[in-house]
């Protein structure tokens, strides 16, 4: 399926590694230009060695701090003329494993700087740039979290929570640019794997039904590309299906 992303511009966030690099590396197959935001300058610079001589570039940016993300984009613009895409995908886990009453001040508020001042900061210096353009989007990678809660993990649910509103109440203030959101279950990047204490074994033989980025990648470059146009203020959740079943055991029809 042509997805028409062929010549257009995707600026991701948090593109050097796990569902950002998933999504870095699925529009160059599209063909579209892409600028790899990211705090990791290894890892950012690593994936644009990797895929020299393609249209991209990688810029540092720390997505909780304003003038750094008002640089990178600037340099998105200087480089490609523009922005069509906004794909906000940065973020942290923060707390993982504590309840509240456990949890420090500086804790949540880095989750919370990073998972929710992030996407805001970004769609503030990115917006009058993708006003600009005909079919301009963003897409939040954001989180069955941010609809469900999960124990030990508060900081991330709340943050996840509130950036899916955000998105949200970007889609009514800026109706000109469609923005959604894909919130899926757990996917096999190194942040997960390092949550749950598998880095060395990965998630098979664990029973956890987890995603590969490429999975993700996948929806969210749907909801980048004019295929989606009818789609605005969205939340896909990608689960499997687990979200929809009830809490009542099994019962044996006749």
């Amino acid at each position: 399926m042509d997805l028409g992303l062929a010549g257009k511009t995707l600026a991701v966030t948090g593109g050097a590694s796990g569902i950002g690099r998933a999504c870095v590396e699925a529009a160059l197959r599209e063909g579209a230009r892409v600028a790899i935001l990211d705090s990791n300058a290894e890892l950012g610079h690593a994936l644009a060695r990797e895929h020299a001589g393609a249209e991209l570039i990688f810029v540092p940016a720390d997505v909780a701090d304003e003038r750094s993300v008002a640089a990178a984009i600037d340099a998105v613009v200087a480089r490609f003329a523009g922005i069509d895409s906004l794909i906000a995908c940065a973020g942290i886990s923060g707390p993982v494993g504590k309840r509240v009453i456990g949890i420090a001040q500086d804790e949540w508020d880095r989750v919370m700087a990073v998972n929710v001042r992030g996407v805001f900061l970004c769609a503030k210096h990115a917006l009058p740039h993708l006003e600009a353009r005909a079919d301009a989007t963003v897409v939040l990678v954001a989180s069955d979290s941010s609809l469900f809660a999960s124990a030990g993990m508060s900081a991330y649910c709340a943050s996840k929570a509130a950036a899916l509103m955000l998105a949200k109440g970007l889609s009514v203030d800026h109706p000109s640019v469609r923005v959604n959101s894909v919130c899926p279950s757990v996917v096999d990047t190194p942040m997960s794997r390092r949550d749950l204490g598998l880095e060395a074994r990965g998630f098979a033989g664990t029973g956890i039904p987890a995603i590969p980025p490429a999975d993700i990648a996948r929806h969210v470059l749907f909801y980048a590309s004019p295929a989606s146009a009818p789609a605005n203020g969205t939340a896909a959740v990608l689960d499997f299906g687990y979200a929809v079943r009830s809490g009542f055991p099994e019962f044996a029809f006749a």
